[in-house]
């Protein structure tokens, strides 16, 4: 039997990315929030990634959910007071292929083409085979273990009540059962990312839900001037959604492809951020399977730092931390399941939930529970 403390107007289990950006939408139009999550803080994909919100990399529907992402993020870096940077994103191109791609994508606005030049002016890179690149002006960046933190503390001092180390067992229309006793619920989100199949396997399945396990490092590099902003490469470009399509983007990939099998096997995304404290994230790898083998290659650690080093003007970055991050992966690019009766069912099914978690929450709360626009003033 459950309490008056035991009921919420919206009940969101998960307290990632998605999760908070469910509970933000909904403590914005006054609602009483109740978020569950089996750890005792986010401890999954929305700390364990580089911190680049890439969102002039998207098209499309991601490219929609990353616009509004945009906006959110800078609101909670301001009311939350952690450190996110308007930095867009810088491309390195090595090949007159990847400058071709860019080229092609720059056609439609937002992205700036630069010379080898002042591409050098803006990152500390070797001048050897480097051709020219592009800034992507919309981007932002945050630190991922220190902004998802302060959007909890920042959520829980505006109302929303987080019940950590509270896993959910079971839910249906109204009611969420927990290892903590039930809780009523007017409305439910199911954020749970790739462990959505361990709550709702038969919704999983149905939308072909995947995991996909990367591979990332943190060093301690000697840069002779910081890195003013993410560093994507030819690798990035046949990954997001804006570069990856059409015939130049096919080139590019049969190029990489023939030239490196060793890192198309990797199924690499050669990219780089530089956190506040100086250091440097390297990454990533990417290998799918329902459920990824803990095992981490060698050859992927491996192939960052000689990426790196070829890539940098810097000494042998000195490893500080090796990690795995896992993401839900599906054919589709996003999850969206309203089979059960006020329960709404979210993740981002690629690798760009920072990006667009916030706006894929906020616009389909909206759509699925029919709520008006977010007061203005509030939290």
């Amino acid at each position: 039997m459950t309490g008056a403390h035991d009921t919420a107007d919206l009940l969101v289990i998960g307290s990632g990315i998605v999760g908070l950006g469910a509970a933000y939408a909904a403590v914005r139009r006054g609602l009483r929030v109740i978020v569950v999550d089996r750890s005792d803080a986010p401890v999954g994909a929305t700390i364990r990634n580089f911190g680049h919100l890439c969102i002039g990399a998207q098209s499309g529907e991601a490219r929609r959910y990353a616009d509004a992402s945009r906006e959110l993020w800078l609101r909670l870096a301001r009311d939350a007071g952690f450190w996110l940077r308007e930095s867009g994103t810088l491309v390195a191109a090595r090949h007159s292929d990847e400058m071709a791609v860019l080229e092609n994508a720059a056609e439609d606005g937002g992205i700036r083409m630069l010379d080898a030049d002042e591409l050098r002016r803006l990152a500390p890179l070797r001048a050897g085979g480097l051709v020219g690149g592009a800034h992507i002006e919309t981007d932002l960046q945050t630190d991922p273990r220190a902004a998802a933190p302060a959007i909890v503390h920042h959520l829980a001092a505006s109302g929303v009540d987080f019940r950590f180390r509270t896993a959910a067992t079971g839910l249906s229309a109204g009611e969420v059962r927990t290892t903590r006793g039930a809780i009523a619920a007017d409305a439910i989100v199911v954020a749970a990312n790739h462990d959505i199949d361990q709550l709702l396997p038969e919704v999983a399945e149905s939308h072909g839900v995947e995991r996909c396990a990367l591979d990332m490092m943190r060093a301690a590099v000697h840069l002779d001037r910081p890195l003013v902003a993410p560093l994507l490469t030819g690798w990035s470009l046949v990954r997001y959604g804006r570069f990856a399509e059409g015939p130049a983007a096919a080139v590019l990939r049969d190029r990489l492809h023939s030239e490196r099998p060793e890192l198309a096997a990797l199924d690499l995304n050669q990219m780089y951020t530089q956190l506040p404290d100086g250091t440097l994230i390297l990454g990533d790898s990417h290998a799918t399977a329902t459920a990824p083998a803990p095992f981490q290659p060698e050859a992927a650690f491996t192939a960052f730092l000689a990426e790196a080093e070829e890539l940098f003007e810097m000494p042998a970055p000195r490893v500080l931390e090796r990690w795995q991050g896992v993401y839900a992966k599906a054919p589709g690019d996003f999850l969206v399941d309203t089979s059960t009766e006020g329960v709404l069912v979210l993740a981002a099914t690629t690798g760009i939930g920072m990006t667009t978690g916030l706006g894929l929450a906020e616009e389909n709360l909206t759509a699925a529970f029919g709520w008006a626009p977010a007061m203005e003033g509030t939290p």
